[in-house]
């Protein structure tokens, strides 16, 4: 196993809570060396991180020479922070641990700023409720560029869903569901695994565990892309039902179906089946990483894996066929295959012809055929006929 770090830091946005009073904290979605995602949340009155992490490296701080510092300054807490201080703050934030996680590897992995973000026994604990306010969530639009004021204009409502089946946790990390269970998702990854809230619990489920409240499945994901995404297999997998497809370690193939549930439509060759998408990297990333230890909750579960599933909608939606799949595949792997083959050459001029066959020399005109006696005799006169037959 190699070190411990963050690859990377996202603000997800905030919440305002009301117990035991008033006050805002910050959701992160912090991604470790292991390819492991948490969400931890963190107050800004935990500024002391910062003066700290300036008293450990006084010369990165500026605090000897103010030209050498780069460590980024960060704002001293208000004596009252509103709302709308908390949302102008989330732009801070994000530059800030931006910042942060491009300096020096001793400032970016030392053991003060891996504490810092470590998930805590609160992080997967909700408060309690007030009986009069329940805490609201603001989220960061996903496709925003800059966290300003405009960025958010009130509570974004978290999705809900049911859960349709039992599941048991097996990590910290995770969170049981009874059949029945209404929970408010917070986080979706691509992995297949969302981190949800009910009540006073908060931690990890599989997607396929829940359905939406007004419909049986997750909205589709948008259509195959048959011409598909190159990704590495991280870890092998073996098939355990038809429509799957087993691959060893290492492995390049195209990716053209990303569903949810985290159970991704593959192509190897001709071949296509359902496969772990945290089995798989983008092609090109670093080797090195992607050959570090899996998530260890592992893979999901798949829907048609739950028993005793008990949904509360009558019809859910028809998904293609692993044969769809396949067949649409071929079609366009064929296709593709007829484009990139280069088209016959046409037949040029009889001069190219002759050059051609006689190894690129070039052609002397020809002779035309001497015309036999009966021609000429037929093209003269009567007396140029009889001079020439008395000749011959």
């Amino acid at each position: 196993m190699g070190d411990t770090f963050i690859r990377h830091i996202a603000l997800l946005g905030f919440e305002k809570r009301f117990v035991p009073s008033q006050h805002y904290v910050y959701m992160f979605l912090v991604k470790w060396q292991d390819l492991s995602e948490k969400v931890v949340y963190r107050g800004f009155p935990e500024y002391e991180f910062h003066k700290q992490l300036k008293e450990m490296f006084p010369i990165e701080a500026g605090d000897i020479n103010a030209e050498n510092r780069i460590i980024p300054h960060l704002p001293a807490p208000r004596w009252f922070d509103g709302q709308r201080v908390a949302e102008s703050r989330q732009g801070t934030l994000t530059e800030y641990f931006g910042a942060l996680m491009s300096l020096p590897v001793k400032i970016s992995r030392c053991p003060h700023l891996l504490d810092f973000f470590k998930v805590r026994p609160d992080d997967l604990k909700l408060p309690t409720d007030n009986q009069v306010k329940k805490p609201e969530t603001y989220l960061v639009p996903k496709d925003s560029k800059n966290n300003s004021v405009t960025d958010i204009t009130g509570p974004i409502i978290l999705q809900t869903y049911r859960a349709i089946a039992d599941f048991e946790k097996t990590s910290g990390s995770q969170m049981a569901l009874a059949t029945g269970d209404v929970v408010d998702v917070v986080e979706k990854s691509e992995s297949g695994w969302w981190f949800c809230q009910m009540k006073t619990k908060r931690g990890w489920v599989p997607a396929s565990y829940l359905e939406p409240l007004d419909s049986p499945d997750e909205a589709e994901d948008p259509e195959p892309n048959y011409e598909g995404e190159p990704y590495v297999t991280i870890k092998a997998y073996t098939a355990q039902m038809e429509d799957e497809v087993s691959l060893q370690e290492g492995e390049t193939i195209d990716v053209i179906h990303k569903l949810l549930d985290g159970w991704w439509v593959v192509r190897k060759g001709d071949i296509t089946g359902y496969f772990p998408s945290m089995y798989l990297q983008k092609s090109g990333q670093d080797a090195a990483q992607a050959q570090r230890q899996i998530k260890s909750r592992g893979a999901p579960p798949r829907r048609s894996s739950i028993r005793n599933a008990h949904s509360i909608h009558q019809r859910s939606r028809k998904r293609l066929s692993q044969d769809t799949y396949r067949r649409n595949s071929v079609r366009f792997l064929q296709q593709r295959r007829r484009q990139a083959r280069p088209e016959p050459q046409r037949s040029g001029s009889p001069g190219l012809r002759e050059q051609a066959q006689t190894g690129g020399a070039k052609p002397q005109p020809a002779v035309p055929p001497r015309p036999s006696a009966d021609l000429i005799l037929h093209r003269c006169s009567e007396s140029t006929k009889r001079k020439l037959s008395s000749a011959v």
